[in-house]
């Protein structure tokens, strides 16, 4: 029987990448990217030529059950997204899911995520957090910020560039202009840059300076006083 890794990349620096992650790349009898091109530069860099194929959210429904029975039957198979670890907020769950459901071994590599930094760049609470990743753009995204609005957790968000603006400004209705946020986007990157403060500041900031690069927003939880306000 084979195995299925699940190899983390860098989401900027190449030098994020793990001694580790290299050789099974290289060891791996297929690789499965996200985006063959942007992933062709990062194994030409490490000198990585082994098989590449497309795996994608367009393409995975179709081909999650052939992948896990030539795993099955002895193929070692390597998924890299473009950038961080597969499965967050990358495609990667529906074949974990069949490989476990068929018996295969599967094994997540620890490597670079864009989330773990920005939330320990934030200077909110880290003992308790959650991860809700991208919001719904339209259907259903006011009602999830409706539900969110008395969580007490840590949130962590991603964002895109062109939305953040109209996000952070979702965040202060939904929320209070004065709950504490941070904005971290280019991680590990040249232009790497987090800004904290009020999500009204933050909201100022934003609108003078033209968001560019990927973005994580990390939100202070509701405090205990605002929670029961929101159940009242």
């Amino acid at each position: 029987m084979g195995k299925l890794y699940i190899v983390p990349t860098p989401v900027g620096n190449l030098e994020d990448m793990t001694f580790r992650a290299v050789r099974v790349l290289k060891e791996a009898d297929l690789i499965l990217a996200e985006d063959t091109r942007t992933s062709g530069v990062l194994l030409k860099h490490f000198e990585i030529k082994n098989a590449l194929r497309s795996h994608h959210k367009y393409n995975e429904h179709r081909t999650v059950e052939p992948l896990a029975r030539k795993i099955r039957d002895g193929l070692t198979v390597a998924l890299i997204s473009d950038a961080g670890t597969p499965g967050v907020s990358d495609p990667g769950f529906l074949l974990v899911r069949e490989c476990a459901s068929c018996g295969v071994e599967v094994e997540c590599l620890p490597g670079a995520t864009a989330f773990v930094p920005a939330l320990v760049d934030s200077g909110l609470p880290m003992d308790k957090f959650c991860f809700e990743g991208f919001l719904p753009v339209k259907k259903g995204r006011m009602t999830r910020l409706g539900e969110l609005s008395a969580e007490r957790r840590t949130m962590v968000f991603y964002e895109s560039p062109h939305r953040v603006v109209k996000t952070l400004a979702q965040f202060a209705e939904c929320f209070g202009a004065d709950r504490r946020a941070s904005v971290s986007r280019e991680i590990s990157k040249v232009h790497e840059e987090t800004a904290r403060g009020t999500l009204a500041e933050l909201l100022e900031h934003f609108t003078k300076e033209e968001p560019r690069g990927e973005f994580v927003i990390v939100v202070e939880g509701a405090k205990e006083r605002q929670e029961k306000q929101e159940r009242q």
